[in-house]
């Protein structure tokens, strides 16, 4: 298709727009430009970088790179093939230099002979920013080490001219290719270079996913820097701590709350060159601060050759991320992922959940969580390289308001979750329900109970009997498909534990829910679950290639979890103590997590050692099972933290389930429905928390009291029972400290933050 345009009026409209067809020559004695089969209003350039990358980037004609897969892999016919290669990018002026795109080439087609080798390396960890480790091979999955460039590359000439990242801008959805996506990451790597990213230094990048993310992540990685997530939620000395300890010579903002974040610290961080900002523009010209279309635009300063240089120097073996842990317990921990770490999790890893390359089945994902977070960055940047999934980006307020919309549009064949976004959906189907007629109601009902029974009763048979169909077809198909789930095939979620209530309910609406298990030191998922690999409760079988085991284990086979192999990490950054405790003399990793291994080799997890309760009678007591058995016994309550560490008796902290503010997602003084509809049964008029709580409603306390004494007469034995509790006045929040940025209970903020509440269990009564 050609299309025709007065390129003088566009460059008076988009000055940035008119350097770069300068650049690329194109004047009005060109008025023909190819642009492809997609059809472009104007030249198509919105504000930000996806308007820049439909505008100039959509120039493939159909085919793309995959007409290279015409072609022989001889090394005789590369000559030939380099050319359409080339043609096929770049149809009528080059945006590469020639000699570039020969180089990636080479790296494609001739390294396949002689893939990149690990630099030698004697140390399985090491915590130097610099430094390499020896990586954990096992001849049962050999794969050659990989650096991400590689991975790219190989991906490229698959899936060169799929759609590879999905934004919804001006409620309109633009796409680009995994070619476009290619080229973007390249220009973000020179644009590095430009501002002064040195070598095993960071960029940081501090904002939404969004498609300004994953280019810089991976042209992080392709200049050899070290990508480095900070959450949004993180305070400006959280993030002045990360910036220093990461040597940030970059910074990534996406808006201009979290800019003057960095411009409050910036005088305290001295490796820190400049900031970019990629979803709104700054409020005022700053010094070294760069919107996202000048930062890719003073890349065009680097030689191709300087950018391949690098990329033909990187090893597998060498730190290309930083994950910092949550801080639960202290100040975040860098945790220094390899280059291999990255692309052999990302295929193994998922591949152990099915997720299904591009040739079989293109996944769609949706990509809403944190980025800082290794699972998120995992699933959503790194396994959609590997496969050429295709991944749709959320609105900021997706956690907020937004997601189910998402869903519906963009409709995945895959979706993770942490369980607290689950028990959202949860609340939010419950409450559709209870606003619902008498008729619907019981229908909804019935098709739950139906479908919730077969399922719990034969959770490995395909087989469903006609009323389980029946009330698929005529309810929960149509629920499924309100929620965006129609076309999802794998429902994953992790992070932190899933309630019963929670997996149950989703059986009940005919969603498995797939655990799994790992941690930042694992590079996310050491253990999947899948349609073949699943048990109720279970996160699933390690991961082919590796290994695990449970140490010190008890009498009822509860033991820490032990992990081996090529998810784990190479070393916390700068804290060899750390580093020591984690990694023992044999390279394994000790999680802190305690679990049982059935004789199948599925993992239960059932506490953590940090957190489990020794009492001052000397009894160990897991509190997972019983905060777990609370909620459950109690619909009404939301979240359920036990105490007892070196006390003479167990007491425990609840609060009640309530609705939460639309722009904040705090939580506010109104129960849920779920919960109003607990208060009518027992006989209680409350509608708000500080109707219960500020007026010591009797019905609801006496409720309370009940559901604890049944869960007491399920306790193993006597130190296992619960004492004294107390309902508190607001939910647990991340605003309110109590959790953290992955909605993880922080217990030592909780202690501390409730303490007057916890000593008035343990006072002892005057005489």
């Amino acid at each position: 298709m050609i299309l025709r345009r007065n390129i003088g009026h566009e460059c008076s409209k988009n000055p940035v727009f008119c350097s770069l067809l300068a650049s690329r020559q194109l004047t009005k004695a060109s008025p023909k430009v190819r642009w492809g089969s997609t059809k472009i209003s104007g030249f198509g350039v919105r504000p930000g970088l996806l308007g820049f990358a439909i505008g100039f980037l959509n120039r493939l004609p159909p085919g793309g790179t995959i007409q290279a897969r015409k072609f022989s892999l001889n090394p005789l016919r590369l000559k030939g093939l380099r050319q359409n290669v080339q043609r096929s990018i770049l149809p009528a002026h080059q945006y590469l230099s020639k000699e570039s795109l020969n180089n990636a080439l080479d790296n494609l087609y001739l390294e396949r002979a002689e893939d990149k080798e690990e630099v030698s390396a004697e140390s399985l960890w090491t915590t130097s920013a610099d430094g390499l480790v020896k990586i954990r091979m096992d001849h049962t999955c050999s794969q050659t080490p990989k650096t991400v460039h590689q991975v790219f590359l190989e991906s490229l000439e698959k899936y060169g001219n799929l759609t590879a990242l999905s934004s919804k801008r001006d409620g309109k959805w633009e796409r680009i290719t995994y070619s476009q996506y290619y080229l973007l990451s390249r220009k973000a790597a020179k644009g590095f270079l430009k501002l002064g990213l040195e070598r095993v230094h960071s960029v940081a990048v501090l904002g939404f996913n969004s498609t300004e993310w994953f280019i810089s992540a991976v042209g992080t990685v392709f200049a050899g820097g070290i990508l480095t997530g900070i959450y949004t939620t993180s305070s400006p000395e959280a993030c002045q701590y990360i910036a220093n300890d990461c040597k940030a010579n970059v910074i990534l903002v996406d808006t201009q709350k979290q800019l003057e974040k960095i411009l409050k610290i910036w005088k305290n961080l001295p490796y820190l060159k400049a900031v970019v900002m990629y979803r709104e523009t700054p409020a005022e010209r700053i010094p070294n601060v760069y919107t996202m279309e000048e930062f890719l635009e003073i890349g065009n300063e680097v030689p191709d050759s300087t950018l391949d240089d690098i990329l033909n120097s990187q090893k597998p073996n060498q730190c290309c991320v930083l994950v910092y842990t949550s801080g639960t317990t202290g100040n975040p921990k860098g945790v220094m992922l390899s280059q291999d770490n990255i692309t052999w999790t990302a295929k193994f890893g998922s591949r152990a959940g099915d997720i299904q390359p591009a040739e079989i089945q293109q996944e769609v994902v949706v990509s809403y969580l944190p980025l800082s977070h290794i699972a998120a960055q995992m699933y959503d940047l790194w396994t959609g390289i590997q496969w050429g999934a295709n991944i749709c980006f959320a609105e900021p307020d997706a956690l907020k308001t937004s997601l189910v919309t998402t869903l519906r549009e963009v409709e995945p064949t895959a979706h993770m979750g942490v369980p607290r976004v689950w028990e959202k959906i949860m609340e939010g189907v419950k409450g559709a329900s209870a606003q619902a007629g008498f008729f619907k109601r019981k229908m909804f009902l019935w098709a739950m109970a139906v479908t919730m029974e077969r399922n719990l009763s034969c959770p490995s048979s395909d087989l469903k009997p006609f009323t389980m169909r029946l009330a698929d077809y005529l309810v929960l198909a149509k629920i499924r498909k309100a929620l965006g789930f129609a076309n999802c095939q794998k429902n994953f979620y992790g992070a932190a534990p899933m309630t019963t209530e929670t997996l149950h309910f989703f059986l009940g609406l005919n969603i498995r829910l797939y655990a799994g298990y790992g941690l930042s030191e694992s590079s996310g998922p050491h253990f999947m679950s899948n349609s073949y690999n699943y048990r109720l409760y279970s996160s699933g079988k390690v991961l082919p290639g590796c290994k695990a085991k449970l140490v010190n284990v008890d009498a009822e086979g509860n033991g820490e979890i032990c992990l081996w192999g090529r998810t784990v990490f190479m070393g916390y950054l700068n804290m060899e103590e750390k580093t020591r405790e984690a990694i023992d003399e044999d390279g394994w990793l000790h999680t802190g997590d305690v679990g049982k291994l059935d004789h199948e080799g599925f993992l239960y997890i059932t506490g953590r050692l940090k957190e489990l309760i020794v009492t001052a009678g000397g009894e160990n007591v897991p509190p997972l099972p019983i905060e777990e058995a609370v909620k459950m016994e109690l619909p009404i309550i939301s979240n359920a933290m036990l105490i007892g560490d070196q006390r003479k008796f167990l007491s425990m902290l609840l609060t009640l389930k309530c609705t939460l503010d639309p722009e904040t997602s705090d939580p506010t003084d109104y129960l849920t429905d779920e919960a109003l509809e607990f208060c009518q049964k027992v006989g209680s008029k409350a509608t708000k928390v500080s109707e219960i709580v500020g007026k010591k409603d009797e019905a609801i306390y006496q409720a309370v009291e009940e559901g604890i004494r049944k869960v007491n007469e399920k306790a193993a034995a006597q130190p296992y029972r619960i004492h004294k509790w107390a309902l508190l006045e607001r939910d647990f929040s991340i605003s309110g400290g109590e959790f953290g940025p992955t909605m993880k209970l922080k217990r030592l903020a909780v202690l501390e933050k409730y303490k007057e509440e916890i000593e008035s269990f343990y006072k002892e009564p005057n005489n």
